[in-house]
């Protein structure tokens, strides 16, 4: 991983969690449409299980998670 990538993993945590949202919904639509270069459906959907077990244990963490 690159320096500039580290940064901005860095940069990322200390934003709020409505901000990690938004950044990272981006971030995936660039992907999808082809700007960020050719990322394969596996990775995605590596990357998009991550982020959102990352969210549901900072949710259980808080007490804000819902049954399903």
């Amino acid at each position: 991983m690159t320096s500039a990538a580290r940064d901005l993993l860095r940069s990322f945590q200390s934003l709020s969690d409505a901000e990690k949202h938004e950044a990272a919904s981006l971030l995936l639509r660039q992907v999808v449409e082809g700007e960020a270069g050719d990322v394969s459906d596996d990775a995605l959907v590596t990357i998009a299980e991550e982020l959102f077990l990352d969210l549901d244990a900072r949710e259980a963490g808080n007490g804000e998670s819902s049954p399903r």
